[in-house]
């Protein structure tokens, strides 16, 4: 049963991208995750605007969403004219209509907790849980990649001071005049 909880939270890891500095989910991957259609969550959301702030929720722009399609594999899509021509056919938010109508909503990670609050089934809860999770561990494996790369700066500039040395020294050593040395030996008269 573990197994299969760090299996999804895994997958969920996989549906979290990064977008104007948030981490965040599509409306039709929680719809998934929650058990609901887009539609039903999209029309949950607008009931409860005043729970959706900016920083939880917002619609991404036609360059985010071409952006964030060329992230994932999405057979069969096509942009149109216009945002409302936007056509997304994925396993995840196909319609009865064949595809989205118009450009999705992401949710940050207070987002998504308070979705499952708005929506407020079984389902929800369950899968919010594991959505916090997934972005806990996506936080600390950011946190690691963080650590390490500023273990692998200090590491760098030790041993460029210490090059730096060795450089300097090899340079003293080429930029030193060639005056013309004393002969050594004996002079014969």
């Amino acid at each position: 049963m573990n197994k299969l909880i760090e299996n999804l939270e895994e997958n969920i890891i996989h549906q979290i991208y990064f977008v104007r500095g948030y981490k965040v989910m599509l409306d039709s991957d929680l719809a998934m995750l929650y058990g609901t259609s887009t539609m039903r969550l999209n029309e949950q959301v607008k009931r409860n605007l005043k729970r959706f702030p900016n920083d939880f929720m917002f619609r991404l722009t036609r360059l985010e969403f071409e952006n964030l399609k060329s992230q994932f594999a999405i057979s069969n899509s096509q942009i149109g004219e216009n945002e409302t021509d936007t056509v997304l056919l994925s396993q995840n938010a196909i319609s009865k209509r064949g595809g989205r109508r118009s450009l999705p909503y992401v949710f940050t990670e207070h987002g998504t907790i308070m979705l499952a609050s708005v929506l407020s089934t079984e389902t929800a809860i369950d899968a919010s849980i594991h959505i916090v999770r997934a972005f806990v561990k996506l936080r600390e494996f950011l946190q690691i990649n963080k650590d390490l790369a500023r273990k692998i700066e200090e590491l760098e500039s030790k041993y460029d001071k210490q090059f730096q040395i060795v450089f300097e020294a090899i340079k003293q050593l080429i930029s030193k005049e060639n005056k013309p040395r004393k002969e050594i030996g004996y002079l014969a008269k």
